[in-house]
């Protein structure tokens, strides 16, 4: 599936649908211009940690069922409250999204005094940009985040579960506090730090591969075309909706707060579990409008880095003279080794993301044609082509 940008002014279950990225524009470092990138909790993951961003992590939702929410608070045994800042949702953009009677149905965008005091929202100014700004709507969002040269900078970091926003998105999120919506678009489009971490991920045959001399063709009906949209809890007990296509934030519920006022999952974990709840029902609404057959979406969640509170189990048992050799101290060393082989893993697989394939393919082409083989696979893969088209048509006309 192509992953794209829809033109800038989109009980179900999520499908295990891995959205991949197409070659981008112009790769890596192509003038001013954001490649498009997967979504993938190993590159988002690895996008905010190239910012110095500390304690978070993104994790991937299968389903919307309640124990597949519940398991992102209560992620093991003996964690009740893990952290849960936000949720990223990407799906296919329609002709319909953004329409009068969808978005009568999903609110009507905040602006000016409407918005609420301290949500920070951006439109999107910048193509191929959504993913990097919902991730950034997220990340500013976060309840009692610790911001490098505020106020609460240097503050206990409450074991992981308040994540430090590191130098850069801190002096970013300083330096347009006081901006308009669009204004704080065209600030994150023009930050170089910023597009070079999101452009990082381009692939770097994509220079070779597109002529700058020559206009970009503009995405069509018959492309498939997604957007990336956030979900946040705010302090005044609602969640939002942050859509950069939208001009403001869209209240889409509320959800009780504990009294020490952590939106995130304070106390035993019920407050995220009340605020996850109320996105889960603005995304099925999202859902309901698309065909049951319809695969295409991936719903991922800022959360704690698991590492976090696996190393202070480890520190607690310790602290109460809990023996190395003891089962449950194995148990835990087993699972964070698992988590560092987990973030390995996600390393080799952007390395992958980066390297130069196209010489290799080129050769296996050349290799391909000098056995013989080249034409007969050709019209092999037009045959495949040809009828993947036709099912598409017959999805799109849908049953008689």
């Amino acid at each position: 599936a192509r992953l794209s940008e829809p033109p800038t002014p989109p009980p179900h279950q999520l499908s295990a649908y891995y959205v991949s990225s197409p070659p981008s524009t112009m790769g890596s470092s192509g003038g001013n211009d954001w490649c498009t990138i997967e979504s993938d909790p190993g590159v988002f993951t690895s996008l905010i940690e190239s910012f110095g961003t500390r304690n978070v992590e993104f994790t991937e939702l299968w389903s919307l069922d309640d124990d597949s929410l519940s398991s992102l608070v209560r992620p093991m045994d003996g964690v009740e409250n893990a952290a849960v800042h936000g949720l990223i949702f990407l799906f296919k953009w329609q002709s319909s999204t953004g329409s009068d009677k969808e978005e009568s149905a999903r609110g009507t965008p905040l602006t000016g005094d409407d918005v609420p005091e301290g949500l920070f929202f951006a439109r999107q100014v910048t193509h191929n940009a959504c993913a990097t700004q919902a991730i950034l709507s997220v990340l500013f969002n976060a309840p009692n985040s610790i911001v490098e040269g505020g106020d609460n900078d240097g503050e206990d970091d409450d074991g992981g579960r308040r994540l430090v926003l590191g130098k850069t998105l801190s002096n970013f999120k300083s330096f347009t506090s006081h901006f308009p919506a669009d204004l704080r678009g065209e600030a994150i489009g023009s930050s170089d730090e910023i597009r070079a971490a999101h452009n990082s991920f381009g692939r770097a045959e994509d220079a070779f591969l597109s002529d700058p001399d020559k206009e970009k063709r503009a995405a069509t009906d018959d492309d498939d075309v997604f957007h990336f949209i956030a979900y946040v809890p705010h302090e005044d007990g609602c969640v939002y909706e942050l859509d950069g296509l939208q001009s403001g934030p869209i209240r889409v519920g509320s959800y009780r707060k504990d009294n020490d006022g952590d939106n995130g999952s304070g106390g035993d974990g019920t407050t995220a579990m009340e605020w996850i709840g109320v996105a889960r029902d603005a995304i099925q609404a999202r859902l309901s409008n698309y065909s049951p057959a319809e695969i295409k979406f991936n719903l991922m969640a800022m959360v704690q880095d698991r590492r976090t509170y696996l190393t202070a189990r480890l520190d607690s048992l310790a602290a109460i003279g809990i023996e190395e050799s003891d089962p449950a101290m194995l148990a835990i060393r087993s699972e964070l080794h698992g988590e560092e082989e987990k973030r390995a893993g996600w390393a080799t697989e952007n390395e992958r993301r980066r390297y130069n394939y196209l010489p290799f393919c080129v050769e296996w082409l050349r290799c391909l044609a000098g056995s013989g083989k080249f034409e007969a696979l050709v019209d092999k893969a037009k045959k495949s082509a040809g009828e993947k088209r036709k099912r598409a048509e017959a999805r799109k006309q849908g049953p008689e």
